[in-house]
């Protein structure tokens, strides 16, 4: 499957940057991202091996269901999205949030 550059580089909207996901990257070597809602685990891979220079050992993709919220007196619903947790290879790193010295 031939994915062009520009396709790849949209699969991934942004890191997630959480308690969670600090803890994930800091013990585990993961790298958490929201991703296109499209995305599949390859497409995922090849856009982060090919957007940071590093090796990615797994992919874990999950949906994420848009929560119930009260706007005023009217109900309503945020949208659906996708989640992926990258695991990178022994010697890879990401420093997304970047240190502060």
């Amino acid at each position: 499957m031939n994915v062009n550059h520009e396709k790849l580089m949209a699969v991934l909207l942004g890191p997630i940057v959480s308690e969670k996901a600090t803890r994930l990257s800091e013990s585990g070597n993961q790298v958490a991202f929201r991703v296109r809602r499209d995305a599949d685990k390859d497409q995922v891979r090849r856009a982060v091996e090919q957007m940071f220079e590093v090796k990615v050992a797994r992919v874990q993709i999950l949906n994420v269901r848009g929560k119930s919220k009260r706007f005023g007196q009217r109900t309503g619903v945020r949208s659906n999205w996708k989640k992926a947790y990258v695991s990178l290879a022994e010697g890879s790193q990401i420093n997304i949030v970047g240190d502060q010295a």
